[in-house]
């Protein structure tokens, strides 16, 4: 009332200064839009008083902190500082009630800062204040930059003096100014008062090593990471200048670089990463060759997870890095994870084999031969699958050639040879394959899968006859080679190589050579698709051999492409899988052959059953089981078998026994 009163009045010698405090009334008594009129009237002003104008920027700044503007609370009173710094200070303890004084000076605390790390703006930007291009203000275009920060940051002090933050801000619009010394005499007495804070220790690190002092730079930056705080020096990094936040990274690599020359136990690998740390946030977040140390340093320390996170880091700039590919393989190696491992190793050998083959010769002898038989066999598997469908992209065995010659450079182990070897076979550079062969194993190999390489190469010219001997040769040692090799023969050859193994076989098998007769009636099996006359040779000699499960196996793949057979041809194979069922003690199920047998051909299964294994021998069977059915009262298969039994041999245990059924099931008509 008392201000409106002199207001009205004539005189208006202290209009201003009246409108000012008319306004602060009004903002303590809630009142924001009167209080804002009254300070924009002070401010816009033709011939403001520059008291009266600090007054109505305090007041107005304070009106903009409710209504969420507090950036431009923060130039509202770098302006009144520039105006007058004294007077601001007096303004605020007089005119700022003391429960809004704290709000109001964290406000201006991370503005100021935010000014500094120019998050508000790109570069500084130039702010006017007025609407008229009269007055005070008019004067007052205010550029954000570190002085204007600085003035900020002097208010802060001289409000609080015990407040670090205010200090902080203070000494980084000192650096930003120009003035390092007077920025690190203020650091210094903060850190005198507190040695274990962290942000000051940063600056003061990042300070010491502008000036050229490494040993104390050193120092700081040791205590720094003993603390364990490493996210302070993101504000400071925002703050200092590229060629500042250049040296700090170039320092820090350095340093960690030196650490890992000397000691590698785990405290000394420890403080590298955090000077690597240190370098990767002082460029940026993202520094090539920091991220890659940093990633083996985590390596060694067992910290598999945040490894493959730093080499994560770099593959996603650079998809094809070498050393990140590479050296995630090794870490999945580490955590035994075989799928990862190829993936990663494969990638970074199509991009430079050069690079990666002595990285993997530099492992230890175990961690080699994991890798090294991880890569194998998936470049066995997709050769085989591409083999086995007949589609062979180039992209993929030109992957495939790339792997398979650094098999051949890291070890020259057999298998790695004979590898590169189908690889080139698979890419039609036979000369080439050939050539490779007989340098790794000479013109004569001794090895069996060398020699049927060999074999199929030289094929085009010389007689399959020949070629027949080592594959049957290895076709005793790995069938599933021999299978995967003959890919490489045309369908024609094939036939030829089937009939003459097969002939082979059998001119062995009447010189009672079984074990090398199997050879070529299993090379005769594979080079014909699995024929049934094939297999049924190749049965005979297993069952010379004793080995009546994988004759069992033959036959019974010749049993299911039963169809167009003649009886005859038929009732002979179920003999045979009888006598292999006998010879297993499998005696229910080699019943059931025998008298499909004998109902297909009876002559014929007769006749065979005299030679083996004798009809007496074989009616004890019928027996054995038909008495096995009538004591579980299955009358009508016991029946069934001692008439199949009594076709083969008038027994009298089977002649009693059927005479024991018609008394057992008279009520019932069993046939």
């Amino acid at each position: 009332d008392m201000c409106e009163q002199l207001l009205a009045a004539e005189q208006s010698t202290y209009h201003n200064t009246l409108l000012a405090l008319r306004g602060f009334c009004s903002l303590h008594g809630q009142d924001h839009q009167r209080a804002l009129q009254d300070f924009q009237r002070v401010i816009e002003h033709e011939s403001p008083h520059p008291s009266s104008c600090i007054k109505a920027l305090c007041g107005r700044g304070l009106i903009r902190i409710s209504g969420g503007s507090n950036y431009l609370t923060a130039l509202d009173y770098i302006t009144a500082c520039q105006l007058k710094l004294d007077e601001t200070i007096f303004t605020i303890k007089s005119y700022v009630p003391w429960n809004q004084r704290g709000l109001l000076l964290k406000i201006l605390q991370e503005e100021g800062q935010m000014m500094l790390q120019k998050k508000r703006y790109p570069g500084g930007s130039s702010v006017s204040f007025q609407k008229k291009q009269t007055g005070l203000c008019t004067s007052l275009t205010l550029k954000v930059d570190a002085p204007g920060v600085f003035q900020l940051a002097s208010l802060l002090v001289e409000l609080d003096s015990s407040d670090e933050a205010s200090r902080l801000l203070c000494a980084d619009a000192l650096y930003q100014m120009g003035r390092g010394e007077e920025a690190h005499e203020m650091l210094s007495l903060a850190l005198s008062r507190n040695p274990q804070r962290a942000p000051v220790l940063a600056r003061l690190a990042l300070l010491q090593l502008k000036r050229g002092s490494v040993y104390d730079g050193n120092q700081l930056l040791r205590r720094l990471i003993r603390i364990g705080d490493s996210s302070c020096l993101l504000p400071v990094l925002d703050i200092f200048q590229d060629e500042d936040r250049k040296l700090l990274q170039n320092h820090c690599r350095w340093r960690a670089l030196a650490i890992l020359k000397g000691k590698q136990e785990a405290a000394a690998i420890r403080e590298a990463i955090a000077h690597l740390s240190f370098a990767i946030l002082a460029a940026g977040g993202y520094a090539e060759d920091c991220l890659l140390t940093r990633a083996r340093c985590y390596g060694r320390l067992g910290q598999m997870k945040t490894a493959i996170f730093d080499f994560n880091a770099v593959l996603k700039e650079d998809p094809r890095n070498v050393q990140a590919l590479s050296g995630r393989g090794f870490v999945h190696l580490a955590l035994r994870q075989q799928k990862e491992t190829v993936q990663d190793l494969i990638s970074a050998l199509k991009v430079e084999a050069g690079a990666v083959i002595p990285a993997i010769l530099s492992l230890k002898p175990e961690a080699q031969g994991l890798v090294t038989g991880w890569l194998l066999q998936h470049g066995r598997a997709t050769l085989s699958e591409l083999m086995a469908t007949k589609d062979v992209p180039e992209e993929t065995l030109r992957d495939l050639l790339t792997m398979a010659k650094a098999l051949t450079k890291i070890c020259r182990a057999a298998q790695h040879h004979i590898f590169y070897t189908d690889v080139l076979m698979a890419n039609g550079r036979h000369q080439e394959a050939l050539e490779h062969l007989q340098e790794a194993f000479g013109h004569c190999p001794a090895e069996d899968t060398a020699r049927a390489r060999l074999a199929v190469l030289q094929l085009q010219g010389r007689n399959v006859a020949g070629a027949a001997a080592p594959l049957s040769a290895l076709a005793r040692r790995d069938e599933k080679d021999l299978a995967f090799l003959l890919n490489f023969v045309d369908t024609k050859k094939q036939q030829h190589l089937a009939q003459a193994a097969a002939q082979e076989g059998k001119v062995l098998m009447k010189g009672h050579d079984h074990q090398q007769a199997l050879g070529y009636h299993s090379l005769a099996v594979l080079a014909s698709r699995a024929s049934p006359r094939y297999l049924r040779h190749r049965a005979a000699c297993l069952m010379r051999l004793k080995k009546y499960e994988k004759a069992l196996k033959d036959m019974e793949k010749v049993i299911q492409g039963h169809g167009c057979n003649s009886p005859k041809t038929q009732a002979g194979d179920h003999c045979c899988q009888g006598f292999l069922l006998l010879a297993l003690a499998r005696e229910e199920a080699a019943v059931q052959h025998y008298m499909q047998a004998l109902q297909l051909d009876e002559p014929l299964a007769l006749g065979t059953i005299t030679e083996c294994p004798g009809r007496e021998s074989l009616t004890q069977t019928f027996h054995k089981i038909a008495q096995y059915n009538f004591e579980k009262q299955r009358y009508e298969e016991a029946w069934k078998i001692t008439d199949y039994g009594l076709k083969i041999d008038k027994s009298s245990e089977l002649q009693k026994l059927k005479a024991r059924l018609k008394r057992e099931a008279s009520s019932c008509s069993i046939h």
